[in-house]
Formats: structure tokens, C-alpha cells, sequence
């Protein structure tokens, strides 16, 4: 997995600004849910090794042609790599992905039962699965409290402050350890889309951003015209707890 590019930290939220950050983007998408299209488990564990280094819009496109023609791991298995690259050359790595969809659905079967086992040491054994698809099927097919940190929750975790770290195991440690528990699981999906759609790779739309009142980011993006302006000009902002 390539590492992200590291983003200047903030200094780090308080507990309470944490919750108050987290329940913001709460309000703001109360029906967060992932954006790519499955139907199962084995469907989702799919999307989410294709969604490596692409887009989660361009794996949509491919993925509805190739569960029909393969729905379960069994009929998966039974194409060949050729066969399932067919189905996805237009997103990147696609004969890498081709290949360990193969291997991971020949597994499945063959180990597990045709079933996607929900602890992580199984769903790591299976070819393109690393920790953080791991944690994406934990979160969303099996309901637990995992955060799978992308590149989105790792420049939000460093610029706002939420869990400022230098590697990705660094800000997801943090942030399981000092986000509430009640909100531990949904999380993953407000900050992801948070970091899609407004806190932006290259230029935030602190603007419209619904928590921007608890971010520590030191320069808020303005709306278009106006010039940027240091957040909590002149004052100290608290100590982080946590």
C-alpha cells in the first residue's frame, strides 16, 4: 500500500472537542454508509480490495458485471485471472487485483467454507488484504468497532487534530483509543466522507465545514473572494487531553 503524504499536524483535539467534532459530522451525514455497491459480504470484501489506489466511482462501474457473471467465491474461483481482468480493466492495478481476487475467492472456498471469516488474522491471510480492508469488512460486514484509515482519515486526523500521527497504525491507534466508544464505529464513515467531500486534499472548504468550531488546523480555508485567516488569532488554544 503506498503511504500517504504526511500533512502538517495540528495540535491534538481534546477529548470533549472530539466528541463535539465527531458529533457534528454526525448530524451532517446521518445515513453515512460506504459508497461502494455490494450486496454481501463476499461482494464487499471484492470492492474493497479493488478500491486500492482507485477510486471507489471507478470500482462501481466495473464490480455489477463481474458479481453477476461470479456472485459467490465458488463461481469466482471458477474463472480464470483472464477472465476476471476482462471485467475490470479500467481501474489501476487491475491484473493485480484480477489475480488476488482469484487467489482470495480459492481460499475462501477451500479454508473457509466458501464464507468471509470475520477475525482479522483469517481476512489478512487472504491475498490483497491488508489491515486496512480488514478493518473496512470488521466495521461494515460484521458490525464492529474497527477504523480503517485511508488517506482521507489520515490527513484528517492530522490536520484538524482528531489524532495527529506520523503513519497510518499511529493515527488509527489513536483514534480507537480516544474516540467514545458510541461513536467509534460510524466514525470511519463521517470522517471518510468529511475528507472526501470538504476537508479536501488540496483545499479544504473549511467554509462549510459543520465542525469547524472544534478543528485545530491553524488556517481555515475562507469562502471563494476572501483571504485566509489564522484560526484562534492571539489566543492559546487548551491542552489536548487524551
Amino acid at each position: 500500500m503506498t503511504k500517504p503524504a504526511s500533512p502538517k499536524r495540528a495540535p491534538q483535539m481534546t477529548l470533549a472537542d472530539t466528541r463535539s467534532f465527531l458529533e457534528a459530522l454526525a448530524r451532517a451525514h446521518p445515513d453515512a454508509k460506504s459508497d461502494l455497491l455490494y450486496t454481501d459480504n463476499f461482494s464487499l470484501l471484492v470492492a474493497v480490495v479493488m478500491s486500492a489506489q482507485t477510486t471507489d466511482a471507478a470500482v462501481n462501474k466495473v464490480t455489477p458485471a463481474l458479481f453477476a457473471r461470479a456472485p459467490t467465491p465458488a463461481a469466482m474461483a471458477a474463472l480464470t485471472v483472464e477472465e476476471i481482468g476482462q471485467y475490470i480493466r479500467t481501474i489501476g492495478l487491475w491484473q493485480a487485483k484480477a489475480r488476488n481476487v482469484h487467489a482470495l475467492s480459492v481460499q475462501l472456498v477451500e479454508q473457509h467454507g466458501g464464507e468471509v471469516p470475520r477475525d482479522r488474522a483469517s481476512l489478512e491471510a487472504l491475498p490483497g488484504v491488508g489491515r486496512k480492508t480488514a478493518n473496512v469488512v470488521l466495521n461494515v460486514a460484521f458490525g464492529e468497532a474497527a477504523m480503517a484509515v485511508d488517506t482521507h482519515i489520515f490527513r484528517l486526523g492530522n490536520r484538524t487534530g482528531i489524532a495527529p500521527g506520523k503513519t497510518v497504525r499511529e493515527v488509527e491507534d489513536k483514534l480507537v483509543k480516544r474516540i467514545p466508544p458510541d461513536l467509534l464505529r460510524d466514525s470511519h464513515h463521517w470522517l471518510i466522507l468529511h475528507g472526501r467531500y470538504v476537508c479536501k486534499a488540496r483545499t479544504p472548504d473549511c467554509w462549510r465545514c459543520v465542525a469547524a468550531e472544534w478543528c485545530r488546523a491553524k488556517v481555515k480555508t475562507p469562502p471563494p473572494g476572501l483571504k485566509p485567516s489564522r484560526a484562534a488569532a492571539g489566543a492559546t488554544p487548551p491542552a489536548a487531553d487524551g
